[in-house]
């Protein structure tokens, strides 16, 4: 029987159950899985730098070279699986090309998201030996899920949408069908191959099987949470769930004022719930925040004549918070492993532990260009890196929220200490607060290594911002010098 197929790609996450069907698709004559082929940080198999004989620098430089070779190896069919969160590039060429197979393989996002927290409390990401299997409970946290919920249904709707328009299907396959043998071969026969399979896998065992209520600490408060969440039972069609806008939770909204503060990732996002909080005379912890966005949908309802309004910053400024606090530091809420890589692939001059006098000023002016010059190619879609909120251009991140609330009031850093009091005024109030400024970068701020380099280099990263919103050269604010 001839392949209807080139190659396939299993479009998972992690805890889905993909390591069990990876091995019955080994187990088929003549089919091999080349594992993560595209992760970030390795190259198939964990440690592995080599496959196929492509290095793993090789194939951040053109990762179409790998997907090639794993076409071309010997065999009758060949794939790899890939996550959110791998290669970007090999996305789109593989959704659009009719000749690749596309297994979707999904979870209940609840018990993928309980696997995914056991599997980092124990370390242990796989179980072949049931004696040496490792227990835990975990606390369910509902706004961790929340955000868990929505990259999951994202991702799916990223794959269906893109399927529908290219008149494409995929072989839709769930977490409780790999212990179906029917399936299973059905599964063989849609991608082609004459082998099928006598058994199923039994190497890998379930590591949780128990209820998911029975693997966390506060099972009262996860039931609570996913009423809230979880309303229209959404996990249980995690395929063709509707299609949602941006995760509304971290909007801010006034307890007692119609103003509501639509933060893009910037690092000046505390200084103006402080605001908001002032002007109401109550603690940040009282604002109105964390709402889904049924509850969201409420407020703007109940509020008429409400102000919407979000805060941009100089690109330039962003992108050093986001370096110094993100990449730079290695305190908690670092991306460390992003980090790791900038450091041995990107060669950003960073030290591995930054201590006191073991980092310049001249070395920090140094890696903020590197990290630009990263950033230019990140946005471009030309690194296995993703995408991250806390850099991605600020334009793209309005085009997100245009589909669930546009803001009516877009203003710029530089302008919150006239124009929220002036706003304020309009909604009633005779002496509103002024706002505060952001926090200092550390260990250095950007006014001590400005140069026109590095302005250069952040217009090249930032193109569509500075088009769009008329950035000029950055200039420090008053308290930055």
């Amino acid at each position: 029987m001839a392949s209807k197929f080139d190659y396939f790609i299993v479009l998972a996450a992690m805890r889905t159950g993909s390591n069990l069907l990876e091995a019955n698709l080994n187990a088929l004559d003549g089919v091999t899985s080349y594992g993560e082929a595209f992760n970030p940080h390795f190259i198939g198999r964990l440690k592995s730098d080599d496959l196929l004989g492509i290095t793993l620098e090789d194939r951040d430089k053109d990762p179409m070279a790998l997907v090639r070779a794993i076409t071309s190896a010997p065999g009758k069919l060949n794939g790899f699986r890939f996550f959110n969160g791998h290669d970007p590039r090999v996305l789109e060429p593989a959704l659009s090309d009719p000749r690749c197979a596309k297994i979707i393989l999904t979870r209940n996002p609840l018990d993928s998201y309980i696997s995914l927290k056991i599997a980092r409390e124990t370390k242990q990401w796989q179980l072949k030996n049931i004696k040496r299997r490792r227990e835990a409970q975990v606390e369910f946290e509902a706004q961790e899920f929340e955000k868990y919920l929505d990259q999951q249904q994202d991702f799916q709707h990223l794959l269906l949408h893109h399927l529908q328009k290219t008149g494409q299907t995929g072989f839709y396959i769930a977490y409780d069908d790999l212990t179906d043998l029917e399936v299973l071969n059905g599964l063989a026969a849609w991608l082609g191959v004459s082998g099928r399979l006598s058994a199923i896998d039994d190497t890998l065992k379930p590591q949780n099987p128990e209820p998911a209520l029975s693997k966390v600490t506060n099972p009262e408060d996860t039931e609570q949470a996913l009423s809230r969440i979880d309303s229209f039972n959404l996990h249980r069609t995690p395929n063709f769930e509707p299609r949602r806008g941006p995760a509304v939770g971290n909007y801010v909204a006034a307890p007692n004022t119609s103003l509501i503060y639509l933060p893009i990732r910037s690092g000046i996002e505390w200084p103006v719930t402080q605001w908001l909080a002032d002007l109401d005379l109550v603690q940040t912890d009282e604002l109105i925040t964390n709402q889904n966005r049924k509850q969201m949908r409420r407020w703007l309802q109940a509020h008429p004549g409400h102000r919407k309004f979000t805060v941009l910053r100089h690109p330039l400024a962003r992108a050093h918070t986001a370096f110094c606090s993100y990449i730079l530091s290695t305190e908690p809420g670092a991306y460390l492993k992003i980090r790791n890589m900038l450091r041995n692939r990107f060669k950003l001059p960073i030290p591995g532990q930054l201590r006191d006098g073991n980092y310049s000023v001249d070395q920090h002016h140094e890696a903020l260009a590197a990290f630009l010059i990263f950033l230019r190619q990140n946005l471009a879609g030309q690194t296995p890196v993703r995408v991250d909120g806390v850099w991605g251009s600020q334009s793209q991140v309005l085009d997100g929220m245009s589909s669930f609330a546009m803001p009516d009031l877009i203003l710029r850093e530089d302008e919150i200490a006239t124009a929220l009091p002036d706003l304020a005024r309009r909604m009633g109030h005779t002496t509103p607060p002024t706002p505060g400024i952001s926090a200092s970068d550390m260990p250095f701020s950007l006014a001590e290594i400005y140069d026109a380099k590095l302005e250069t280099l952040a217009a090249e990263a930032y193109q569509r911002d500075y088009l769009q919103f008329g950035f000029r050269d950055w200039v420090p604010l008053t308290g930055e010098e």
